[in-house]
């Protein structure tokens, strides 16, 4: 067996060229804003075997760039050209589900950038097609599953360390566009040609790693607003609330624009309490008991005015506290280049992913369920009525008037 997967990348726009460079450490489009990213190729076990794209200027700018690798016009035929061990697709999201099903049909290993589709029913086809073709690899490029911080977050709440979830609330508002990134392309932020807004094109990420860590909810109701700050037809503003079960709640609030932005994710369990700020730094929060052996105790310091006590006294029910940070430069070391090496060290040797592509339903689930209670305003239940969901979406496709139904 070869020691390297051949990868074709399927769309040359700043995603696909991003990959490029990344396993060939050359730079396509220099990227300023990017301190600490190490230099020279990131993915040892991966060659750079195809590139395909639609459009003229980028086939001439691949070729230009990569002078000796295949470029091609239509992905069915780079995946047939036997060149190709792999596909990524960086497509528009309808056509994720589209690249992958193709690829793995015909004997070629498949990893999806997110979302994995556009709603559940085009999802539930994509994963069909996988479990249907054990023999191959499925990815999600989930690269902020890469981050250690969520890694340690994700370990700690799913071992049970620090009890059952309360609250789960996200504020990432870090997402600011300004009305010509929408103008740039003429399918962004439209029904019919992006599926949505922040939910579909910045926030998966954070859906996925919400979901990753506290489970999936069990309802949702959400308050989205579509156009309301910039001159779109999809939601530029979203504001959702989770029922996970058992009293367990959680609040999910996103949008393009807020200038200043923020990004904080805030965990209370029954034995303490995670706050992260800037998904660079965690304060974890350890309880010496559970807040309910606390409330039943009755030889604490304050007794029965427990609930009056000055922090330094709530100190006595502090088992611990602990800060977690990490550089940029740290951090610039795993992302989209460790999914790209564990794919291809998945395909090459079995070693785990950093995550299957069956998983990337869950995201377009919550996704798809925030946008459908919006539109109804009401709640709705998780999973998520696909045929209904699909019905309202095809009525925002239809008012469009540009793109066709979907099924």
């Amino acid at each position: 067996m070869a020691n390297v997967v051949r990868m074709g990348i399927v769309g040359f726009g700043n995603q696909g060229t991003n990959y490029a460079g990344l396993i060939t450490g050359v730079s396509v489009r220099p990227r300023p804003n990017r301190p600490g990213a190490p230099a020279g190729p990131q993915v040892p076990n991966m060659v750079l075997a195809a590139i395909c794209d639609v459009d003229p200027a980028k086939r001439e700018l691949a070729k230009k760039v990569f002078p000796d690798v295949p470029v091609y016009e239509d992905y069915k035929e780079m995946i047939l050209s036997g060149n190709v061990d792999a596909v990524v697709t960086t497509l528009p999201h309808y056509y994720h589900p589209d690249v992958v099903i193709f690829a793995l049909e015909h004997g070629v290993h498949a990893l999806s950038d997110k979302p994995a589709g556009v709603y559940v029913k085009q999802v539930e086809a994509m994963n069909a097609c996988a479990d249907a073709h054990p023999e191959l690899t499925f990815g999600m490029m989930f690269n902020q599953r890469t981050n250690p911080l969520y890694i340690k977050i994700h370990d700690l709440v799913q071992s049970g360390e620090m009890g059952k979830l309360r609250r789960a609330n996200w504020l990432i508002t870090t997402w600011y566009r300004k009305q010509a990134y929408y103008n740039s392309s003429d399918w962004r932020a439209t029904w019919g040609g992006e599926g949505g807004g922040v939910l579909v094109n910045q926030a998966p990420h954070q859906i996925d790693l919400m979901q990753w860590i506290c489970g999936m909810p069990k309802r949702v109701f959400s308050i989205d607003t579509n156009g309301y700050q910039r001159a779109i037809a999809t939601e530029d503003d979203a504001n959702a609330v989770f029922d996970y079960g058992d009293g367990a709640t959680g609040v999910f609030i996103t949008c393009t624009h807020d200038f200043l932005g923020t990004d904080r994710f805030e965990i209370l369990l029954d034995g303490g309490k995670i706050i992260v700020d800037g998904s660079r730094t965690a304060r974890i929060t350890r309880l010496q008991m559970t807040e309910q052996e606390i409330n039943k105790e009755e030889g604490n310091p304050m007794g029965a005015r427990i609930a009056m006590m000055a922090p330094e006294q709530r100190d006595h029910f502090i088992k611990s506290e602990e800060t977690i940070e990490f550089t940029r430069e740290e951090l610039a070391k795993t992302g989209h280049a460790k999914v790209l090496r564990d794919f291809a060290g998945h395909i090459l040797e079995g070693t785990p992913m950093v995550a299957r592509g069956q998983d990337g339903i869950n995201g377009v689930m919550i996704a798809n369920a925030i946008q459908l209670s919006s539109w109804l305003g009401q709640p709705v239940d998780v999973p998520v009525d696909e045929e209904l969901y699909l019905s309202e979406l095809n009525k925002r496709i239809a008012a469009e008037g540009k793109y066709p139904q979907r099924s």
